[in-house]
């Protein structure tokens, strides 16, 4: 078997056995109405409240909307309840299947189904918009990935997408000094990939999938087939800051997120 192919079957099995999400709600039975509201306040109200506003959930009405990795639908979601027509593709059955049950439990309609970021059967300037939040970062092909989104979007159509950012925070401090250095990963051969892919999609049951993070420069390389590019840094908790938290103020809190966050957005016209 490639390494291509056993990548992509890690990646499978880390969201097969762990859907996206879905550990930050144990109160409630998975698929229930209650577990996947409590899942939506953690995402906007706790984790990430810049979602709804940055990546444009209500922006676009009528418009035919993609999205690459929809694991569990919770932007998908979103999307379709801003009136966007939705068709989701993921690699993984199960998240096929949990997102075909949410959007039917809400009365929503969308299109799902079983697809490779990096092959997707669809024809060329099919869609209006293309969203992926967090996915492709963990396929082996990023940028061919990325050629798939500007091929099916339609000429002046969006593409959105959201890659782990190499200057954050969380890349520098945990992964490279705590871990790599501090923790002697690195005199043990493991390198700042291999480190994330053993903590930052944290599994019971030892995945371990592909993950890369991009620096702007390299975000914005990855799209120069696109017309116009741009490039923004989001996504810090305050329990990242550990002891400095107390001394940060709101403003300040706010300036570090858009400099050092987890996630670089990257909003681009075809």
């Amino acid at each position: 078997m490639s390494s291509l192919a056993d990548e992509k079957l890690r990646a499978r099995e880390q969201w097969s056995q762990d859907p996206c999400g879905a550990v930050y709600e144990r109160e409630h039975e998975l698929g229930t109405r209650e577990f996947f509201e409590a899942i939506e306040r953690h995402r906007y109200e706790v984790y990430a409240p810049w979602m709804p506003e940055t990546m444009g959930f209500n922006k676009f009405p009528g418009a035919q909307l993609l999205e690459i990795g929809c694991g569990m639908g919770s932007d998908l979601v979103q999307f379709a309840r801003g009136g966007a027509k939705c068709t989701g593709v993921d690699l993984t059955p199960r998240s096929i299947e949990i997102t075909r049950h949410r959007f039917a439990l809400y009365g929503l309609e969308g299109n799902f189904m079983l697809s490779d970021g990096e092959r997707l059967p669809f024809a060329t300037e099919s869609f209006d918009v293309v969203y992926s939040n967090g996915v492709l970062h963990h396929t082996p092909d990023t940028a061919g990935a990325i050629h798939e989104v500007h091929r099916v979007l339609r000429k002046g159509g969006t593409a959105k997408v959201m890659l782990y950012y190499r200057d954050s925070l969380n890349y520098w401090f945990e992964i490279v000094m705590r871990r790599g250095i501090f923790g002697a990963e690195f005199l043990r051969g493991r390198s700042a990939e291999d480190i994330m892919s053993r903590v930052v999609e944290h599994s019971d049951h030892e995945a371990r999938p592909l993950v890369k993070v991009y620096s702007r420069k390299q975000a914005r390389e990855l799209f120069s087939q696109f017309t116009d590019v741009g490039v923004e840094v989001e996504q810090l908790m305050r329990e990242e800051l550990r002891f400095l938290n107390p001394l940060v103020s709101d403003s300040l809190f706010d300036r570090l997120r858009k400099r050092i966050g987890w996630n670089v957005v990257i909003t681009a016209t075809k």
